[in-house]
């Protein structure tokens, strides 16, 4: 008995554990089963408010004047005379001297073709007294009308002819003249100058170049679709900003016309802006837009009505979000008219006072329950103590 006791001994020592296990497990209670709480989403939303609105386009561009002219010589010679302002950057008015060619030859030719003129017409006076001369010496010796070479008439006609001429050359001459001074054809800005003192200058050969002040000009692309948003192309209002120094700075500009044609490049029809006196020289201008200065602008367009105005976030898909009175989400498409970076234009599809959500929620459908941000939630209501903040955008 001792050795068979003693063999069976794990046996008897394994049956007891497993019986104290069974018995502590019939001892334990089951868990207590709760509810699980739904989870709500939080959106933020925003109430329709129709309105009327005015469509504004965004379009940029290059800064750059309105008359721009290259000065080039009309009559070959030496450059003997430069204005201290005929460099670049410097301001010109209009009819100021900024260039000199050697005035010697063509002064030369003036007083020949003054002497010619002179010539001309006192052969002419001499031949007029000769017609009459010759008149007098007709009359009498023949019956009706003497022949017109007897009077003279075709050398009368010869010497007019002459004296026309030299007039012709003595106002060419002059003209001449006046072309070896090289001045400002407006007031301007001098942009670039290509000769040098003493250089020869050939007709033809471009000596600088001058940039009008008075009015500069902006085009701006804009999609051919956004010619609809336009009540005007003479007169509409340009706002034009750029950015300096971490500052933005305005200027007042018009539209004065649209170019017409669709642009083979890029697809976009270019309207033109204009706008006055841009560096400020003859009217205060706290800061100038200069020649080449890249702007961003806004055309003012037509004004349109009962247009809800909402953040571009809050359309997805030609669809927004609508909040129902009981707080279920329905999925709404909409007619968007107008679109920029910021915001959307829609029109029709939503009335005033309707719940749109701001919201940006992983997944939604249609009849689901959300709760508004700012309104109370009943304690008992489910998932009251367990709401889900969703990301607003």
């Amino acid at each position: 008995m001792p050795l068979l006791l003693r063999r069976t001994m794990p046996l008897w020592i394994l049956l007891l554990f497993v019986g104290a296990a069974v018995g502590l497990a019939s001892l334990k209670q089951p868990p207590e089963k709760k509810e699980q709480a739904e989870v709500l989403p939080i959106v933020e939303v925003v109430e329709v408010a129709k309105s009327a609105h005015r469509v504004h386009l965004r379009s940029y561009g290059v800064v750059q004047a309105k008359r721009r002219t290259q000065l080039v010589a009309e009559i070959s010679g030496r450059l003997v005379e430069l204005s201290p302002k005929f460099v670049r950057g410097e301001w010109v008015r209009q009819g100021e001297l900024l260039a000199r060619i050697e005035p010697a030859d063509y002064q030369a030719d003036l007083m020949q073709a003054q002497a010619n003129l002179a010539q001309a017409e006192a052969q002419l006076q001499e031949e007029v007294a000769r017609g009459k001369v010759a008149e007098r010496e007709w009359q009498g010796v023949i019956e009706g009308i003497p022949p017109e070479l007897g009077l003279r008439k075709p050398q009368l006609a010869k010497e007019q002819a002459n004296v026309r001429s030299a007039q012709a050359a003595l106002a060419r001459a002059q003209r001449n003249l006046e072309r070896t001074e090289i001045r400002a054809p407006f007031d301007g800005l001098i942009v670039a100058r290509d000769v040098d003192l003493g250089q020869y200058i050939n007709v033809s050969l471009k000596l600088g170049e001058v940039q009008g002040t008075e009015v500069a000009e902006i085009r701006l692309p804009v999609p051919p679709e956004d010619m609809e948003f336009l009540a005007s192309l003479d007169g509409a209002e340009v706002m034009l900003t750029q950015t300096l120094a971490e500052r933005e700075l305005s200027w007042q500009a018009t539209l004065v016309r649209s170019e017409g044609v669709v642009n083979d490049d890029n697809r976009m029809v270019y309207l033109v802006a204009e706008i006055a006196d841009p560096y400020g020289l003859e009217q205060d201008r706290p800061h100038p837009l200069k020649f080449g200065s890249f702007v961003n602008a806004r055309i003012a367009g037509r004004q349109i009505d009962g247009l809800v105005n909402l953040p571009r976030h809050a359309v997805r898909n030609q669809r927004v979000t609508v909040i129902k009175a009981d707080n279920t989400v329905e999925l709404r498409p909409v007619n968007v008219v107008r679109a920029d970076l910021e915001s959307v234009y829609i029109q029709g599809g939503l009335e005033d006072g309707e719940r749109i959500s701001l919201s940006a929620m992983d997944s939604v459908d249609s009849g689901r329950k959300v709760k508004v941000l700012g309104e109370e939630v009943p304690g008992d209501a489910p998932g009251a103590a367990q709401l889900a903040v969703s990301g607003a955008n």
